[in-house]
């Protein structure tokens, strides 16, 4: 990191531009900073999973997916710098199939809660699609390796994972979606 900040405000942003990792200044609603917005966004809400009792295996997954979200958040924020590597996705997977290899298998849709970690699992959960998403609307504008795509894919479908874990954990356990209930 070069320059450390002495000082948090610059006056630099207040005409509505932000200045990206290479120099160049861009509108703060663009879509590289939307993207990148939001998957910081997701690393505040690994955060709050992070801040509840949970399992140290669990505890230092998350930790590890922190540091990985912000360099993602580096190479969205720097037009064509690789930060995010095909071992990374590959990690993901490891511990998404090890985690879910003792769960039962869903049959059916399940409601966000289960807890006080397991919910705030799933609203990461849902803000890394949403990172996914603006990321993929990024790409459609300006090149975006697929490698960040791929990870953003794979991160929520571990937050699933790690939401379902964690709802068994707490005891609460899991509220199945009961799509009958209109019936009658």
């Amino acid at each position: 990191m070069g320059n450390r900040l002495s000082k948090i405000y610059t006056r630099t942003g207040d005409d509505g531009s932000t200045g990206l990792g290479d120099g160049t200044r861009v509108a703060k609603d663009s879509a590289r900073v939307t993207a990148y917005g939001t998957v910081d966004e997701t690393n505040c809400a690994i955060g709050l999973v992070l801040a509840c009792e949970i399992p140290d295996d669990i505890r230092q997954v998350l930790v590890s997916v922190q540091h990985q979200l912000f360099d993602l958040g580096g190479e969205l924020c720097i037009p064509g710098h690789a930060a995010i590597k095909d071992a990374d996705i590959e990690r993901l997977e490891s511990q998404l199939d090890g985690f879910n290899a003792d769960l039962p298998a869903l049959k059916d849709f399940i409601l966000p809660g289960g807890g006080l970690a397991a919910a705030h699992c799933h609203l990461a959960r849902t803000i890394c699609r949403r990172a996914e998403r603006e990321t993929v609307t990024l790409s459609h504008h300006d090149a975006v390796r697929p490698q960040a795509i791929r990870y953003l894919n794979r991160l929520s479908d571990l937050l699933f994972v790690l939401a379902r874990v964690l709802a068994r954990a707490s005891g609460h356990g899991e509220t199945i979606w009961n799509h009958e209930r209109r019936k009658g």
